[in-house]
């Protein structure tokens, strides 16, 4: 009667673990997923000329952007503006780049390169001076 007594026990002792070991994995499997890794992102390449005081317009003699391994150059863009435009991009391409090359006419003028990511300004640079100037920004989504 007494080993009766003890296998009806034990009987018992494992049917509650079983169910214990499956409220956890069930509990566990609930638990919100984990969020991608990488996400998508509205990127836009600038680049500005301001030409101060004086005479003579700005002109712009290279733009050359870069997402990830892809790169894009234009020569000779006209107007004292270029924008790329909104892109999206994911953010497993980790690198932005963006450089311009001008030709300003005075002292005071400025070319400006700035990379907006999510309508936000993430990098920005400025150069000031007259004749041949180079300006470069790079971001990376690692900065996040």
């Amino acid at each position: 009667m007494k080993q009766f007594y003890k296998s009806k026990s034990l009987l018992r002792l494992s049917f509650l673990f079983a169910v214990l070991f499956s409220v956890v994995s069930v509990m566990h499997s609930c638990k919100d997923d984990k969020e991608d890794e990488f996400t998508d992102h509205l990127v836009k390449f600038e680049s500005k000329i301001v030409n101060g005081t004086g005479s003579g317009t700005g002109t712009f003699k290279t733009v050359v952007t870069q997402v990830g391994t892809s790169q894009n150059t234009i020569f000779d863009p006209t107007g004292t503006t270029w924008s790329s435009g909104d892109i999206f991009v994911n953010s497993s391409q980790s690198q932005l780049n963006l450089a311009a090359n001008a030709v300003l006419p005075n002292a005071d003028s400025k070319l400006i390169v700035t990379i907006w990511v999510d309508s936000e300004v993430a990098k920005s640079d400025t150069v000031t001076g007259s004749g041949t100037k180079n300006a470069a920004v790079a971001y990376s989504f690692l900065e996040l």
